[in-house]
């Protein structure tokens, strides 16, 4: 497996670095919060008649159709190759609502092992999992979840949290291979103009708000063949074959980089502050957070397009935005 730089696989702000793009997105502010507005009520209606339809194939399009307009665009490739038969399907990670994108071409479950449970779980089109007891325990219940006859496919992702799909795969867990004996990789990719698809401080909520504000995300679903494991590999073999074949289909490289690894990374960008050495700040740049040098021509420059997006979106914290230019 190819190596590649944790800080590669993430990012850590929202905005551009570009000048010209960042300057676009200043223009396209006003439109994006009135669209982001309006998209907010009509997710509302989405929600409402994805609740009142039974599963279908009509109910799926019109929910496809109503996620169109709210900016979330889907296009599949090769949908010949997906396979009634298969009960486990596994994908790459990139937004918090690829369970949600993959839902709307095929029936499919996915568990929520971390996070809300209850209403919150249901409503985001999950499937609630008391996972407390154990990863021993969740995978019998996983098992036997896709050895009963009529159940939709399971939907799991093995990188077991999200990356900006533009460098490389987290490594693949080992457990989920162990469910059945043949699973169905899906690639995903995902395209977003002006802003980052996810930032590792933003909560599933934030992000959906992004996702309205955006000109759209267009999410790209591609279905490979089935592929089985041989006797003679270990789980682990065969989820870095699985990850290969997916970071093939991608582009990309399949990396030994964690979830642990990336939670490390984050906790110590988060923890790393540059050193003080003006006195001399302006009285504006004391709500940002963090320590900013009026002196640098750089620094004075993101002060000033910070406060710029704070007049544009006022609820946005000021820290917040300054950090994610």
């Amino acid at each position: 497996m190819e190596t590649r730089g944790v800080e590669d696989m993430f990012d850590l702000r929202r905005f551009p670095k570009d000048g010209l793009v960042l300057l676009l997105l200043l223009i396209y502010f006003p439109l994006g919060l009135c669209l982001m507005l309006l998209r907010v009520f009509i997710g509302v209606h989405v929600f409402l008649v994805s609740c009142a339809l039974p599963e279908s194939f009509l109910r799926r399009f019109i929910v496809r159709t109503m996620c169109t307009v709210l900016g979330m665009h889907v296009r599949q490739r090769n949908p010949r190759s997906r396979d009634q038969n298969t009960k486990l399907y596994l994908s790459n990670h990139v937004t918090e609502f690829d369970h949600n994108i993959i839902n709307l071409l095929t029936p499919c479950s996915t568990p929520q092992l971390e996070g809300s449970t209850g209403f919150v779980c249901w409503a985001r089109g999950f499937m609630e999992m008391h996972s407390a007891s154990g990863p021993g325990v969740l995978g019998e219940s996983l098992q036997r979840y896709c050895s009963t006859e009529g159940t939709p496919p399971l939907l799991l992702f093995p990188e077991e949290d999200t990356t900006n799909g533009r460098a490389g795969l987290l490594k693949f867990s080992s457990w989920p291979f162990s469910l059945t004996d043949s699973i169905q990789p899906v690639a995903l990719r995902v395209t977003r103009p002006l802003l980052a698809l996810s930032t590792p401080e933003s909560g599933w909520l934030m992000e959906l708000l992004w996702t309205f504000f955006a000109p759209c995300t267009v999410y790209h679903v591609s279905w490979l063949p089935p592929v089985s494991g041989h006797d003679c590999e270990s789980m682990q073999e065969f989820a870095n074959k699985v990850q290969e074949l997916l970071a093939c289909e991608l582009g990309l490289v399949s990396t030994q980089i964690t979830k642990a690894d990336k939670a490390e990374h984050i906790k110590r960008k988060r923890h790393t502050a540059p050193p003080q050495t003006s006195t001399n700040v302006r009285p504006g740049s004391i709500s940002l957070g963090f320590m900013v040098q009026s002196s640098g021509t750089e620094d004075r420059r993101i002060i000033k397009m910070a406060q710029q997006v704070k007049d544009v979106l006022p609820h946005v914290p000021l820290h917040v935005i300054a950090r994610d230019l």
